[in-house]
């Protein structure tokens, strides 16, 4: 009932990217937003606007890309150095009606490469750098219709290209001054947004979005953050990659929130920020969180103002959540999670306090959204099972994706009579809470649940910083371990604190920044097992480091 009713409700209503700054400034245009890095496009304007002075910036950029020919639904595949200028551009190829498509800048050209045949000749948007390095070997004359750069000179090797010829390179530069054009608005089923899945198990996925999809996305989200409505100041630090930030940015802006919008998630960076913006809420990627566990004794307190922390994406390890509520200052913080992923959006959601945080269970990611997501768990023949059986999940929502681009079968395969696989093992218990155990590709036959082992390992070893546990060459598990300060892992504690854990093989140790990641920070654990089965790392002799990089 309740899900036909707000299907009524918000039937024909859009979420338009290119329309997130105008309706915020047509509210209050004087909003302030605060960037921890100027824009690379226009870095003589510094770090400090209004949300009026961001609208006219996407008007701008939006006349720049119609006088460079883009037109509504082309697509323009967005690959380029990280900076908040690539929300600013998503933002200006919608407005006029065009399909951005977001590449994660963490991607290594082979793969965008990739990623733009299967895009069929779209624009490629970039800058210099960019088009210089990882795209420098990537055969563009044949997979893009042109190339525009936000930023940057046409490197050497393109300028003499014939500006008609297919792949030519041009300057948005050398289309200053242009028109300023009127907003184009697509229909609510039609693709407004192409991002991409994690890439966890390969070449990622593209993801189709349309307005009526983010839509059904963003209300909930708007539901959860009313209380917080002009009061406080919002940070992101995420990629601006993912639908999620676009759906953050409008939540705020659209109650008039100020904001903080940060690149650099390094802890040493992040503190002297929230130090001199004093955020009320603060969201970014879960493993982003554990690193941020340090500022809890950072110099000036920066997380001293946090009134609600926010974490989607993945489950948060319990540790964490405790010493970010610990960090606060303020009376009565709350740390609220949600788990989702990039074909659906957010899934279930829970909250915590300091009083309920000591006794958070890792695998419990809260009540699946009611009225507008159903969920069940099945067995291996779609075969629904009772409360508190472990297997598939399966939801049912008017949130997900309209396909991927270029595998309408592979989409097709995880649609079960409309209930929608989620690659995710896990259960539901009597009273609807949902517990994830898995990844159904990451399953250990010897583990009940390496996500949990895993939360385990994090609460009892402070000194680690990622434990992740992967199948090695003949199926056991492997944990690999990242210390703090890459210090060694002490095996006396490693054995105590896995006693009562099922047998694994010894602990690898990493660099941290050797743990191949995607772009929200989720560890790729297929390459990081495929690195292990390699042998890798190989362990440096006492007194010397390693020279072999793993990862990157």
């Amino acid at each position: 009932m309740l899900h036909t009713l707000l299907g009524r409700v918000t039937r024909g209503n859009g979420f338009y990217i290119g329309d997130i700054f105008h309706a915020a400034a047509r509210r209050d245009a004087s909003t302030d937003v605060t960037l921890d890095r100027p824009l690379l496009w226009a870095p003589d304007r510094g770090t400090q606007f209004t949300v009026g002075q961001l609208a006219d910036q996407i008007d701008e950029l939006a006349a720049r890309l119609w006088s460079s020919g883009v037109r509504p639904t082309e697509r323009v595949a967005l690959y380029k150095t990280d900076n908040f200028d690539i929300a600013l551009l998503a933002c200006a190829a919608a407005r006029i009606g065009a399909v951005p498509a977001l590449l994660s800048p963490a991607l290594d050209g082979a793969t965008v490469g990739k990623l733009l045949v299967r895009l069929e000749q779209p624009w490629l948007l970039t800058d210099g750098d960019t088009l210089a390095g990882e795209l420098r070997d990537v055969p563009l004359a044949d997979v893009v219709r042109r190339t525009l750069l936000s930023v940057g000179e046409v490197p050497e090797h393109l300028a003499d290209e014939v500006p008609e010829k297919s792949g030519a390179v041009e300057t948005l530069a050398a289309h200053a001054g242009a028109p300023r054009r009127d907003p184009v608005f697509l229909h609510p089923r039609q693709p407004s947004l192409i991002t991409h899945s994690s890439g966890t198990t390969g070449v990622p996925k593209l993801a189709v979005h349309c307005p009526e999809i983010g839509w059904h996305r963003l209300v909930p989200q708007r539901m959860v953050s009313w209380p917080i409505r002009e009061r406080e100041t919002a940070a992101l630090c995420m990629t601006f990659v993912h639908s999620r930030f676009y759906q953050g940015l409008a939540m705020f802006l659209s109650h008039g929130n100020p904001m903080v919008i940060a690149v650099d998630p390094d802890p040493e960076h992040i503190g002297p920020l929230f130090v001199r913006t004093r955020p009320g809420y603060i969201e970014t990627h879960p493993n982003t969180y554990v690193d941020w566990e340090e500022l809890d004794q950072a110099p000036g307190a920066p997380l001293s103002s946090v009134r609600v922390y926010g974490a989607t994406f993945d489950a948060m390890h319990p540790r964490t959540i405790q010493r970010m509520l610990g960090a606060s200052k303020r009376k009565r913080p709350v740390f609220v999670q949600f788990y989702g992923q990039s074909e659906i959006g957010p899934m279930a959601g829970r909250w915590y306090t300091r009083r309920t945080a000591h006794k958070a269970d890792g695998r419990c990611v809260g009540l699946p959204l009611p009225g507008f997501i159903s969920m069940r768990v099945v067995d291996g023949d779609g075969r629904r099972l009772s409360h508190g059986r472990t297997g598939h999940l399966e939801v049912r929502s008017r949130t997900r994706i309209l396909t991927y681009l270029g595998e309408d079968e592979r989409y097709e395969r995880e649609l079960h009579e409309g209930w929608w696989r989620v690659g995710d093992v896990g259960r539901l218990s009597r009273w609807g809470l949902l517990h994830l155990m898995d990844r159904e590709v990451d399953r250990i036959d010897s583990m009940e649940s390496n996500l949990a082992a895993e939360d385990l390992l994090m609460e009892r070893l402070d000194e680690l910083r990622e434990v992740v546990i992967v199948a090695g060459p003949e199926g056991e598990p492997v944990p690999v371990v990242a210390t703090r300060g890459e210090l060694p892992l002490d095996e006396r504690r490693w054995r105590k604190a896995t006693l009562d854990l099922p047998p694994m093989a010894p602990f690898r140790q990493f660099r941290f920044d050797d743990l191949p990641r995607t772009s929200t920070r989720k560890i790729q654990r297929s390459e990081l097992a495929r690195l292990v089965g390699e042998g890798l790392p190989r362990t440096a002799r006492p007194g010397e480091t390693s020279d072999t990089t793993v990862g990157a």
